[in-house]
Parts: structure tokens; sequence; C-alpha cells
């Protein structure tokens, strides 16, 4: 029988996303190797295991904080990706604007099930969730 968490869509999205957050790390210079090629693939690795984590037995509100976990670890990938831009790593940022796109989606993907779970435990005042910053 399949843990509750495999049938999640924003889990298996989260899935792609660490697959495209390590290639981006496969791309960085050796000198990166234990700094932010560590610090970018175990914030993607976060993301689902926070979901899979809070998936299993949870209070709602527990569940919600667990997600709220993997929203934080995905916005500290979006950190790590504007770190790698602005140190001119690509000379394509292809993969770069690619990864930013599905954390965008992800991101909505992730407050919409936060929300969905349990409402009233969601700030709604925090810049990070307004639909037009995730746009």
């Amino acid at each position: 029988m399949p843990y509750k968490f495999e049938q999640l869509e924003v889990w298996k999205l989260a899935l792609d996303y660490i697959d495209l957050i390590y290639k981006v790390a496969e791309n960085l210079p050796r000198s990166e190797d234990y700094n932010l090629k560590s610090q970018v693939t175990r914030a993607a690795t976060s993301i689902a295991l926070n979901i899979a984590e809070g998936s299993q037995g949870q209070s709602d509100a527990e569940q919600a904080r667990f997600l709220g976990m993997s929203i934080r670890s995905l916005v500290e990938t979006v950190a790590c990706q504007e770190i790698i831009r602005k140190r001119c790593y690509f000379q394509d940022e292809t993969l770069l604007n690619t990864a930013y796109e599905n954390s965008q989606i992800l991101a909505r993907k992730l407050q919409a099930f936060r929300k969905s779970i349990s409402p009233y435990q969601v700030r709604e005042e925090s810049p990070l969730y307004e639909e037009e910053n995730l746009s």
C-alpha cells in the first residue's frame, strides 16, 4: 500500500524540482561543492522530505507546519539561484530560468495545499504568499 504522500501531486512536483536543482548544482564549479552546491541540493531535498513527513499521521495544524517548512526550503533554493546568477556561474541561464519558473509553480501548489488543510494556520499578511508575487 502506498504512503499518503506518494499520492500527492505537490510531492511529485517537488521530486521533479529536486531533479532540476540537481542539474543546476552539477553545473556549478568545484569550488562550490561544499558551499552553494551542497546548500541548494539540501534545501531542494528538504521540500519533498517535509511534505512526506507532514503527511503521515499528523494533525492538520502539524501538516500545515511541515508544508510551511517546505515553502521556506523552496525559497532558500530560489535565493541560491539568485546567488548563482549574481556570481555569473552560468553563461546560458536557461536552466536557471526554468528552475525559477518551476519554483513559482511549486510555491503556488504548496501554498494552496497548505491553505486547504488548515486555512486558519496560514498568515495571509506575509508578502511571500501574495498571489501577485507568485504569478
